[in-house]
């Protein structure tokens, strides 16, 4: 209520102030997992595009050869032999420990080894993240395991 000096009273100010606090314990929570969000999305955007391509390159040998051929694992690595440009970096992955290599993977959710990037299954065409990432909890939450090398 405005009095007629214009000023508020200091149970107006307070209550406002307790509103902005209880807008802002709120909402700041939902904003710690951007960051996590954007890997997953960026992850996954890669995957389709690597799976699509190795399906493409797969199609075209049986439509030319008649015989189902998966690229080997130098072939996927090589610029215009199955993708158009350089591997992506996996998000997930130090950038230190070279985020766009592929290894050959064996089983889909197991990481090969130290060095990260990507896992490739040439019998088959899968691929998969080669990390395992687990961020710390908040709170009364634990840490979390993102588990992108199963997807």
């Amino acid at each position: 209520m405005l009095y007629k000096n214009g000023g508020y009273t200091l149970i107006e100010v307070v209550m406002v102030i307790i509103v902005l606090g209880i807008l802002a314990s709120v909402s700041i929570p939902s904003f710690k997992n951007i960051p996590i969000q954007a890997k997953k999305s960026g992850c996954k955007s890669t995957l389709g595009g690597f799976r699509q391509a190795i399906s493409i390159y797969n199609v075209d040998n049986i439509v030319t050869t008649g015989i189902s051929l998966w690229p080997v694992l130098d072939t996927l690595s090589t610029v215009g032999a199955v993708m158009d440009h350089e591997i992506p970096q996996n998000p997930f992955q130090d950038k230190s420990n070279a985020p766009d290599s592929i290894v050959e993977g064996f089983t889909m959710g197991v990481v090969v080894g130290t060095r990260g990037g990507w896992a490739y299954k040439p019998s088959t065409g899968e691929i998969w993240p080669n990390t395992n990432t687990t961020i710390p909890g908040s709170g009364c939450g634990g840490p979390v395991n993102i588990n992108e090398n199963n997807w």
